[in-house]
């Protein structure tokens, strides 16, 4: 019983930062994302009556401990579903995400993870389904079930039943693209867990963060549908900031920022004022996604790539979602 699947990373424009449930991965906010071509995992789950435990390489290398131990539990739902309690895997995953530094590798992982593994115990699951089980390995990475534009919807009901994504717009829909700026490729000192539970449980900013978050849904979504892209890029770039902001009000105070994050901020921010449209996000991490339309490609990545601390410029499109080999 053995399936191979590809899960693109996803990058959130409106950003998901804090869990009303910790341990079904429940948000205290819809998110919004854009699939990205640029980054994917492609994973291969093979379960054998063989094996007596699970075993799991990543790049070729064998992995131990806790990034096991997630991967297993993560497993044991998949197993309960299908009613396999007492068979194993053997999982074998090529990662082009740098792992910890921001870039959603946790998205794509388990959204390849997911969709290899349920395919391989033949769960049938349709989209919704599939969506709803990845949140459970990692909330981010329910929305790389779909291609292009996707909302994850917080839900409201406590067994996480009403909790997935959908598709708000297809990768066809628009063709509108990301520049990721690789800054470090270093594990972070905080975790995204770790951060968004001190800032939901500390920051006396964390309110107004989520009281936020409607309205901000309701701009980025028109501008989605009539590809209006100032529109999509200011409520991006103010949604990224509100999130980090909250992290500046947590106890102990921390944030995911560089040096080299801060020179690119400004220096997108430049860019603008010479009328070249572009704007940034940040995720929980010191790397920097620029948002751009096709025909300022060559201009934003010559003046990117000059930009000390800039170690790569990744350019992705709309990226699909979950595809099988």
């Amino acid at each position: 019983m053995q399936a191979t699947a590809k899960a693109h990373t996803n990058i959130a424009l409106i950003k998901y930062w804090g869990k009303r449930n910790e341990s079904l991965i429940l948000p205290t906010n819809n998110s919004l994302s854009l699939t990205l071509d640029g980054f994917y995992t492609e994973t291969t789950v093979h379960f054998s009556e063989y094996l007596e435990k699970d075993r799991f390489f990543l790049d070729n290398k064998k992995v131990v401990g806790v990034p096991l131990n997630r991967v297993t539990s993560f497993l044991d739902l998949v197993r309960s579903l299908a009613g396999k309690e007492n068979l194993f895997a053997e999982i074998r995953s090529v990662n082009k995400v740098p792992t910890a530094a921001g870039f959603a590798s946790s998205a794509s992982g388990f959204a390849a993870l997911a969709a290899a593994s349920s395919r391989a115990l033949n769960l049938n699951l349709n989209e919704q389904e599939l969506s709803r089980l990845t949140r459970q390995g990692s909330g981010s990475a329910c929305r790389s079930v779909y291609g292009g534009f996707a909302e994850w919807q917080q839900g409201s009901q406590l067994d996480g039943a009403d909790s997935y994504a959908v598709q708000i717009a297809s990768e066809d829909h628009w063709d509108v693209r990301m520049a990721a700026l690789v800054l470090s490729a270093e594990e972070k000192d905080v975790s995204s867990r770790e951060g968004m539970k001190r800032t939901v449980d500390t920051s006396p900013f964390f309110e107004g963060w989520v009281n936020s978050i409607p309205a901000d849904l309701k701009t980025i979504k028109e501008g989605i549908s009539s590809r209006d892209f100032t529109k999509v890029g200011e409520v991006t770039e103010a949604n990224c900031l509100k999130m980090h902001a909250t992290t500046l009000g947590a106890t102990p105070p921390f944030t995911y920022w560089h040096h080299s994050t801060l020179l690119v901020m400004q220096a997108i921010q430049s860019m603008r004022k010479k009328g070249i449209p572009a704007y940034f996000t940040i995720d929980a991490g010191p790397n920097v996604k620029v948002l751009y339309l096709p025909e300022f490609e060559d201009i934003i990545k010559n003046e990117l790539q000059a930009l000390p601390g800039v170690k790569d410029v990744v350019l992705s499109r709309a990226g699909k979602g979950i595809t099988y080999k």
